[in-house]
């Protein structure tokens, strides 16, 4: 008995999203699930393709970002251990001692930014709640 046609529309997506996310260009991807080039844009150009493929894409970069953040560490202590080399190129050393003082001065502005953000965020609560009560009060 044949595959629905509804499961195989999925199977198809979801094997080209793969495909897509490991190969460098459509004709590749399309070429490595066994479907043409032409197969391969109809489906791309569907809204439940464009939707899951745009949160495959989502979900890799949030993988990759992860694996970034645990390697923060070694990169800062990298950088700092060019910054303070006296054997180390002069140029090497400003850009490592640029690079250590570009990144503390986004985090301060980032620091900031989130101090801000929690004083709104606290407003608007308080704001909703005293609205709140307003309406209670005139109910009463």
């Amino acid at each position: 008995m044949s595959e629905p046609l509804i499961m195989r529309r999925a199977r198809q997506r979801e094997q080209l999203i793969l495909a897509l996310l490991q190969q460098p260009g459509m004709e590749k991807a399309a070429a490595s699930i066994g479907i043409s080039g032409v197969t391969a844009w109809r489906i791309t150009k569907t809204p439940e393709f464009q939707e899951e493929y745009r949160l495959a894409r989502r979900e890799a970069f949030t993988q990759s970002l992860g694996r970034l953040q645990q390697a923060a560490g070694a990169a800062a202590a990298t950088l700092l251990k060019v910054m303070l080399d006296a054997t180390a190129p002069p140029a090497s050393r400003v850009r490592a001692a640029d690079c250590v003082l570009e990144h503390a001065a986004s985090a301060l502005d980032l620091e900031d930014i989130q101090v801000r953000l929690a004083k709104l965020e606290q407003m608007e609560k308080d704001r909703e709640k005293a609205d709140r009560e307003a309406e209670l009060g005139q109910v009463a």
